[in-house]
């Protein structure tokens, strides 16, 4: 239920940010467009059809193993542009800085962000700064828009999942948000984990090829894997189920999962890509994805049915079925 005040959980990519962005916005806003709630929006434009996505990053540290603020802007917004099919084109940049940040620190983040940029084939077209007083922007917040064309004929949504689709992942989870909480509370673990933040509109398009039907990509940040798939399934008004020996997980992000007491289904990502296809063409979207960069570990790990309609479910390793349940709270703060 909400609150009278807005809490961090608000913002987890869980339940309860799912109410807020149901009851709130969408009732504030009253949009058709809007409703679809797909990670960019499809519009008709004179000539053309354009995809357009936005969002904002306040991940604390602004320096982590892998990547940092300004790479995960890029990458964060790049995807999400992608899954609708487009091709990302342009990015506009709108920064917040606290008073007292170090120069350096920000001269290292448009360097990511450049590199990045370069990287995923976009550019950097417009932006704004805005200065707040010491102690109220913990070093620097990003605002990140992008705009996208798509071709003709392609419509994705989470709406269009059908039973008997397959469900992919392009690789291994969890690796960004135990990279961040990792730094943020200053453990060790044996084996380096490193941030996944990647642009992923080349494997996206080379999906799409191999695999013309694709019904929906997403990309499980904010409450991960189960926030995703709870979307989608919920969307379409099916079942999805999950094989959990199937899906990738690097065995030290598993142990820290398991040491600090986190579902890794629930644990963002940021260079990941969820995929759902018809049957028929798994294997080739499969292979598609592995041979992108990115995606040398992706894996089919489930499939949609008509049983209870909005439900995901797990099958573990040991036979049970459990349900795979979207994050409730607020598991990790401040992870993008």
């Amino acid at each position: 239920m909400l609150q009278d005040r807005i809490l961090l959980a608000h913002g987890s990519g869980g339940t309860m940010m799912r109410d807020l962005i149901n009851d709130i916005f969408m009732v504030g806003f009253d949009d058709d467009v809007l409703a679809r709630m797909d990670d960019a929006a499809s519009l008709d434009f004179p000539g053309s059809r354009l995809a357009m996505s936005t969002d904002t990053y306040v991940v604390n540290p602004l320096f982590f193993p892998g990547a940092d603020i300004g790479r995960l802007a890029v990458c964060g917004t790049v995807n999400d542009i992608a899954t609708s099919g487009a091709r990302p084109l342009y990015l506009s940049v709108g920064f917040i800085l606290e008073e007292g940040m170090p120069v350096e620190d920000l001269k290292r983040i448009l360097v990511s962000m450049r590199e990045a940029a370069a990287e995923a084939g976009v550019r950097i077209v417009t932006g704004d700064t805005k200065v707040v007083e010491k102690g109220h922007g913990d070093g620097c917040y990003i605002n990140t828009a992008g705009v996208g064309v798509l071709a003709e004929g392609i419509d994705l949504s989470g709406s269009l999942c059908k039973p008997g689709d397959v469900v992919l992942v392009s690789g291994t989870l969890g690796d960004h948000g135990i990279a961040v909480i990792s730094t943020r509370e200053g453990l060790s673990f044996s084996t380096d984990i490193e941030s996944d933040a990647a642009p992923l509109a080349e494997m996206i398009a080379s999906v799409l090829a191999a695999a013309p039907d694709v019904r929906c990509f997403r990309d499980p940040t904010r409450g991960g894997l189960a926030s995703t798939l709870n979307e989608l399934a919920g969307a379409s008004g099916v079942t999805i189920t999950v094989d959990e020996t199937l899906v990738p997980v690097h065995e030290q992000v598993r142990g820290a999962c398991e040491m600090l007491g986190y579902d890794v289904f629930q644990v963002a990502n940021e260079g990941k890509m969820v995929a759902v296809v018809p049957a028929e063409q798994a294997e080739a979207a499969l292979a598609a994805m592995r041979a992108a960069p990115y995606g040398a570990d992706a894996a089919i790990v489930g499939q949609v049915s008509d049983g209870s309609a909005g439900k995901v479910y797990v099958k573990t390793a040991f036979g049970a079925t459990r349900i795979m349940d979207m994050l409730v709270g607020e598991q990790l703060p401040r992870i993008c």
